[in-house]
């Protein structure tokens, strides 16, 4: 081999390693999340996507897939698990029959308010962050829903008023905490709801205003009454390898972009509930402070499931509730 093909393909080499360190040094990631555009949970990861290109310049930069047009609600986890994409968005509430530790935030009137559900996150997060890491998982961040209330046709003044409707449930608390109630459970998610009610398929649901307006509730049901059952919480997961393989500085841009997520996303949802409610007024919904003896009934249920949560939820539980209730 003479000299000038060496010298060729020396050169060859390098441009080629050259154009792959390139190549190696940006990286675009999907992220799943099973919300519209239009929620805010989704418009807070929009912001987190942006942020993240912004602080890396480029480096790393995330697409956001929204309404479940990458992988359905349920197959979220176990894609980013798999290693199928490197993040992704799900309601933590999903999990409950995986463990009770990522559901104890949908327990009927543990946590009712931003103050309680901030102080269960803080006590829920260290047995969370262990059981996604058994997974190779790692929870970057979570957001709450407002508190969750009651959508019907007709008023509610008692548990029983609830008794033989179909209802929709969206996890396996709520589908407990629904045939606890006397009514019957059909599952169906967000993109959904409108769908499932005007073909009959549910009658009545528990959801949070942002939901329940994004979803124009008022289309099919006429009474918003405002039980704030529950602050359930999403959360944002990142596949630990795919996060070994960043380089530092960009590891720490994604844990600060994720950081401020976490705070805009609170205060985010704290304002969602009064502005949706008031969507829902002028939509001509009825909005109802609920009776007392419909409070009873329906906190009697909350006790009810907590002591089964108690039983399922073992040492990881109590840890949790400890930590709560200091």
């Amino acid at each position: 081999m003479n000299m000038v093909v060496k010298s060729l393909i020396a050169a060859g080499v390098l441009v080629g390693a050259t154009l792959s360190a390139q190549a190696g040094s940006t990286s675009q990631w999907d992220m799943p999340t099973p919300y519209p555009d239009k929620t805010f949970h989704t418009q807070n990861i929009i912001q987190f996507a942006k942020d993240v290109a912004a602080a890396t310049k480029g480096e790393l930069t995330i697409k956001v897939h929204s309404a479940g047009s990458l992988f359905k609600h349920k197959e979220i986890k176990n894609a980013v698990r798999s290693g199928q994409v490197p993040i992704g968005e799900f309601y933590m509430g999903l999990l409950a029959n995986e463990n009770p530790a990522f559901a104890i935030d949908t327990q009927p009137f543990l946590a009712t308010n931003y103050d309680d559900a901030a102080k269960l996150w803080s006590a829920q997060r260290p047995i969370v962050n262990k059981l996604f890491d058994k997974q190779g998982l790692m929870a970057l961040y979570s957001v709450p829903w407002p508190g969750q209330s009651l959508y019907t046709k007709k008023p509610v003044a008692k548990v029983s008023d609830l008794a033989g409707l179909k209802f929709r449930t969206y996890n396996a608390t709520l589908e407990k905490f629904v045939k606890y109630a006397g009514a019957a459970p059909t599952q169906v998610e967000v993109p959904d709801i409108a769908q499932a009610f005007s073909t009959g398929r549910v009658e009545a649901m528990i959801t949070s205003p942002s939901t329940g307006a994004n979803s124009k509730a008022w289309d099919f049901v006429n009474v918003y009454t405002d039980i704030q059952a529950w602050v359930p919480k999403n959360v944002v997961v990142i596949n630990k390898s795919a996060f070994r393989k960043l380089d530092k500085s960009v590891q720490d841009a994604v844990l600060a972009a994720a950081k401020a997520a976490e705070k805009r996303g609170w205060e985010m949802s704290m304002n969602e509930t009064a502005t949706k409610i008031a969507i829902l007024k002028k939509n001509g919904m009825t909005i109802v402070k609920p009776t007392d003896e419909l409070m009873k009934g329906l906190r009697e249920i909350g006790v009810k499931m907590m002591a089964d949560w108690k039983k399922a939820a073992g040492a990881d539980g109590e840890t949790i509730l400890n930590a709560y209730n200091k």
